[in-house]
Formats: C-alpha cells, structure tokens, sequence
C-alpha cells in the first residue's frame, strides 16, 4: 500500500517537474513553434531525450532502493517506453537533416537563384547629383563617438543609463539620421529605473552631426534592455508565438518621433529551412508594448529597416553566384559575381537603400559594377559601372595622406559631373574625421582631398577638368533671385568666398570676393533680397555676376 502511495505522489512530481523545465527552457531559449525553425526542432529532440532520462533514472532509482547498486542493469526490453522514445528521437532527427538537406542550394540552386528581382539601371538617370546637404557624412562609429560624448554631458541621466549601440541609419523628415535607445547601465540600476522606463533616445543628423538627446513624455517600457515580459524579445514571443523572428530587431521613430521596434518575421521559400526573406513585420511601439502586424507588402512608407543589409547582400550573391547552378559556383564559376567586402546607405525618394560594390567570385582588384537595394522594399538595381573596389579606393585615399595615418571609413557613391565617385571621411587615430577624398570608380588613381567637403568637390571637379572629363566653365549663365538664407564666409587656398543658399533653392552659390565685381557680398545678409547671375556647376555653382 505504502508503494502504492509513493507511486501516485512521484508520477505527479515528476510530470510538474518536466513541465516547469521545459517552461523555463522556453522562457530562456524563446523558440518559435514553428516547424520552418530549427529552434523547434531542437526543442522537440531536446523534450523526448529528457523524458527518456527521467523514466530511465526513475526505473533505475527504484531498482537500486530495493535491490542495491549492484543488481541494476540495463536492458530495452525491461525499458519498453525507452525504445519508443529512442525511435521518435531518431524519427525526429531524419525529419530534421533530411530537411535541411532539401532546403539546400545544392538540391534547390535555381530557386535561390530568383528569390531575389534586379533589375538594370542607368547610374546618372538614377542617382542625383550631390546635395551634401542630404549626405550622410558620419558612419556608425563616428555616431557611436558623438552618442557616447552627447551622454556624458547629460549628469542627471549618465550614472543610469548608457547609449545602445544600434544607431539605425533612417530617414527623418527627409533628413538622414541615426537614432539609438538609452539601455540600464546594469541590473541593479534596471531594478531601480524600470518603473518608469528609459526617458530618452539619441538621435544625430548625419549631415550636420548635431546630437540630441530627446526626452519623451513616457519612457520605453519595452527594449532589448528590459528583463522578464518586458523584454522585446519575450514580448513578441508571447504574443506571436508561432512567429520566427529576424536576427536584428530595428530601433525606429515616426515622423513625430514617437519610438518603435520594427521586428521582421522571416519567411522560408524553400524547403524546411531555405530561402529566407521577409514575410510580415510586427511593429512595436516602444512605450506602450502595441503590437501592429503587417504583410510586408503593407508596411508603412515611414519604416525604412525591414530587410538588414546583411540579408540583402546574402540574396544578391545566390542571386550572382548560382546563375549557371550550384556545381558552376563550385568548380568553373562562370559568370559568378559576389557582393564586395562592406557596405553603406544613400537616401533616395524618402527611402534607405543598401550600397554595395559587385565583382566577380575570383576577388579581383576591380568591381564590375554596384547595387543599390532598398530595406524596405527589396527592390533592387544593378548599375554596370567598371572601376575599382571600395577597399582599393580606401587605399587609394589613405595613400594620399599616409604620413598623417589616417584612415578612411567605407565610402558613399555619389554622382559627381555625371561621374560615379567614392566619397569617404579620412579620420585619425581617435576617430575624428579630419579631411574629406573623392575616389573616381573608374580611374581610382584620380584622387582628391580636402580639409572641407567644399574644398573637396572643387579640387575632384579640377582633377576631372585637367582630364578632360568635364569643363568647370562652359556652361550657360542662369539668374536666381530670392531672399537669401543662408551665407557663410570660408577661406579657400587664401581667399574668401561666400556660400550663399536662396529659399526656394537647392543649390549653394561660391562668391569668390577676390573678384572686385563681387565684393559688394559682404553688405548682404540673411534675409536681404538678391539676385545671381552663375554658372551651373553640380551643386556649388559659382557667381559671375550680382545684379543691382
């Protein structure tokens, strides 16, 4: 009877033993349940192997109380339940690797081949000519610098709190900037913080580099930061259970700035487990926890991280890499292209777009052309333009200062006098950007620098005169008038000119007072009324003439 009793009582013990296990794995490791992740999976081999050694340590328990060590051995048949376990653990585990093996690009090498859509452009149709006032001229770590420096003056908040390192790169407004949260600078201060959430978040112009830190009404109660059911992660587990989210989680804001997290859910193509893209995004708002499910076809034109840069280059090289089939990418590699070593963003039409170079498999010295490829949206273009690789003009740049050391960051593409250039920030040992290169793609050993951007562009557009390319003067003399908004002296090889900018205008006007004719300049300021008379010149159009 007395067996009897203790036979009820374990079996119970034992099942609420498993189940508060397997919650507390599933609370831990948050696995989708999902046949299409390979989390699951894991989970489901993981639960049958527990109880398979919980009934085999129950039996042997008993056996070793009633009869001593030495009589326990170890026999299927005596363990029945243990052989049918073992059997669905086996079961299992070839579901899983044959699986993942039919999700291959060795079986499946065409359809990952077309999972992605590029499309041919023309360079100089489709990438304006340079406006540094919408150039993002910091990447992440330059951000990273002004973010931490931007903290360390806030003294009521920096013994609590620590900036984050996402800084996404979005557009706000028309404008580019990165955007990062604040994060607990540890447990106990999360402990002591959490009831009224992170008060703030930084975001820095990418153009001007002003960083603010910007308060709002109610804080983020839901970040990477938080602990327990406020934690992103396990709060949109909870309420997508069957959801597989992405690997990266974007820290975004709206166009009032109010904060969100735009969390992709990955979509499987082929196979079990092949052939990710983007499915659905699940839209967070950071202060209150709502959750907003999307079609990703449906997302909002103000989110511009759905797809990560690093996916996206991934479904370009299937795309390069498997045009003749998976063998060909092996063994002969005939017309196989890759994406180059790094990447970077331009803003185009209100959207981000990735940048990055393409050559071919071999990892030759020259890129055979570029893409742009946009995060929202996975459209993608492909511009044929030979030149040289990103690194090799990297190279290029620091070569012209390498008595200085500086090095350069990852440059942006722009489009110069119709003529595609690498522009990128050379910075010192301590991350300062200290003087700014224009890299032409094409002919990469045509290199200019400059203390300023200003500076820059007018050395680039000289070089490209001297070689033919284009002509700084032949052009026809245009007339603008209007209030002026904006006019800053700067000294250029030791003469002054005046940057004019006119509402209603784009452009910048370069008055160069060492022309008697212009001097007349300094009498104006903002908000008198003028009139040019200049020469079109790609963005710093210089002035012939002020009339009365």
């Amino acid at each position: 009877m007395r067996g009897m009793m203790k036979k009820k009582i374990l079996y119970p013990v034992i099942a609420v033993a498993a189940l508060i296990a397997a919650f507390v794995y599933y609370y831990i490791t948050l696995p989708a349940i999902n046949i299409h992740s390979s989390g699951f999976w894991f989970f489901l081999l993981g639960a049958v192997a527990f109880v398979a050694a919980v009934y085999v340590l129950r039996k042997a328990g008993k056996e070793i109380f009633t009869s001593g060590v030495a009589s326990l051995h170890f026999s299927l048949k005596e363990f029945p339940a243990v052989k049918w376990l073992g059997i669905l653990f086996l079961l299992l585990l070839a579901v899983y690797g044959i699986g993942t093996l039919l999700s291959s690009p060795v079986i499946n090498a065409k359809q990952y081949q077309q999972l992605m859509t590029v499309e041919t452009r023309n360079f100089s149709e489709d990438i304006a000519e340079a406006d540094y006032r919408s150039i993002p001229l910091l990447d992440k770590d330059s951000a990273a610098l002004l973010g931490d420096r931007k903290m360390g003056s806030l003294v009521d908040m920096v013994s609590q709190f620590e900036v984050a390192d996402d800084y996404t790169q979005i557009n706000y407004n028309n404008i580019p900037v990165r955007v990062t949260p604040l994060v607990y600078a540890s447990p106990i201060k999360w402990l002591t913080n959490q009831r009224n959430g992170i008060p703030a978040y930084i975001r820095i112009d990418m153009t001007t580099q002003d960083t603010e830190c910007v308060m709002l009404d109610e804080g983020i109660k839901y970040s990477k930061s938080e602990y327990f059911n406020r934690n992103l992660y396990r709060h949109i587990r909870f309420r997508f259970p069957t959801y597989i989210f992405g690997d990266q989680l974007f820290f975004e804001i709206d166009d009032n700035g109010v904060p969100y997290w735009v969390c992709p859910v990955k979509k499987f193509n082929i196979g079990l487990f092949g052939g990710e893209t983007v499915g659905r995004v699940v839209l967070v708002n950071a202060v209150t926890g709502e959750c907003t499910d999307y079609a990703v076809e449906d997302v909002p034109t103000w989110i511009d991280k759905v797809y990560s840069a690093e996916l996206l280059m991934q479904l370009y090289d299937y795309y390069g890499m498997y045009q003749h089939g998976f063998f060909n990418s092996i063994l002969g590699q005939r017309d196989c292209l890759v994406t180059t070593n790094g990447y970077n963003y331009l803003a185009l039409d209100d959207d981000v777009w990735v940048y990055t170079g393409v050559t071919s498999v071999n990892g030759d010295q020259s890129n055979v052309g570029f893409v742009l490829m946009n995060q929202r949206t996975m459209e993608t273009r492909y511009y044929e333009v030979e030149g040289a690789t990103e690194l090799s003009a990297m190279s290029s740049a620091e070569g012209q200062v390498q008595n200085l050391g500086y090095r350069a960051t990852f440059p942006l593409l722009l489009n110069i006098a119709d003529e595609p250039t690498y522009f990128m920030a050379l910075k010192d040992d301590a991350g300062l950007v200290k003087k700014y290169a224009m890299v032409n793609v094409q002919k990469y050993q045509w290199v200019a620098i400059g203390d300023t951007i200003e500076e820059c562009e007018k050395d680039y557009k000289e070089l490209l005169s001297t070689n033919g390319i284009v002509s700084q003067n032949d052009g026809e003399s245009l007339e603008i008038s209007g209030v002026i908004e904006l006019i800053a002296p700067v000294v250029i090889d030791g003469s002054t000119h005046y940057y004019i900018g006119i509402s209603g205008s784009d452009e910048l006007f370069d008055v160069d007072v060492s022309d008697e004719g212009l001097y007349g300049i300094v009498r104006y300021q903002e908000g008198d009324r003028i009139s040019l008379v200049y020469v079109e010149n790609y963005g710093l159009n210089p002035v012939q003439k002020i009339e009365p």
